[in-house]
């Protein structure tokens, strides 16, 4: 059943409008009629079930039959921190990572990052990423939009990363190192509702300085696995391992 977040449309008891591009998905895409149905989430994350009850020139009028009570987030709230990747190789973490449960995405830049924004470029990135974050949430049922902040420094990342319970960066050498139980060691630490930050570095990985600037500011560094991981790969490895744990192994 097709989901919308009623981030941008109106609510008045058990009454809906559809406005916008949901109101064009309804009908241009999906051609619904009165009688159809879909599931909302609003912004407390609750979800219903609606019906079309008329439409409009301009929105879709539908009602509320009943509210369901759904488990589609991971008990931990994980941020995938990612340096800039060249192309669209961000768009994909965005778009898969949502379907796999992360909670907010941080890009930033390094000392190894090409990619360079000015501040109108990281406006209409951001807003392309949180467009993508949102389909992503309605095709994969989640009960949440990802947050995806604005990309910043380096060192604005380290000023961010303080509020988090566990952080842990993806450092290649360790894979090199075999090394395989720094990863799981930090998940089985975490407990519900904990935040984890993940870091990942951009196509040239981190510099040795950077590690060492991420060591001292209580980041964990960890091997994901024997093979070395493409930069948007490696999130997305990380977040299917999370996933497992957390959800499939209880």
């Amino acid at each position: 059943m097709q989901r919308y977040f009623l981030t941008n449309n109106e609510r008045n008891g058990d009454k809906i409008h559809m406005l916008g591009e949901d109101y064009h998905h309804i009908i241009r895409v999906l051609r619904m009629v009165p009688g159809d149905k879909f599931s909302v989430v609003d912004t407390e994350g609750r979800v219903a079930i609606c019906e079309i009850i008329e439409i409009h020139p301009e929105y879709v009028e539908a009602t509320i039959l009943y509210e369901i009570e759904e488990k589609r987030e991971l008990p931990i709230k994980v941020t995938i921190g990612s340096g800039l990747l060249k192309g669209d190789k961000f768009d994909i973490v965005i778009q898969k990572g949502t379907e796999l449960g992360a909670y907010s995405f941080f890009p930033f830049s390094s000392d190894r990052v090409v990619v360079k924004l000015d501040q109108k470029k990281k406006e209409k990135r951001v807003e392309r990423w949180q467009k993508i974050a949102k389909e992503a949430a309605e095709q994969s049922e989640r009960n949440i939009i990802p947050i995806v902040e604005t990309p910043c420094s380096f060192k604005e990342l380290i000023k961010h990363s303080e509020k988090f319970d566990t952080k842990i960066v993806a450092y290649e050498e360790q894979g090199r190192e075999n090394d395989t139980k720094n990863f799981p060691t930090c998940l089985q630490k975490l407990s519900d509702g904990d935040s984890l930050l993940m870091l990942f570095g951009p196509e040239g990985g981190f510099s040795e300085e950077e590690i060492s600037i991420l060591q001292s500011n209580g980041f964990i560094l960890c091997g994901l696995g024997p093979r070395i991981l493409r930069a948007e790969t490696a999130p997305l490895y990380a977040l299917a391992s999370i996933s497992f744990y957390f959800e499939l192994l209880r």
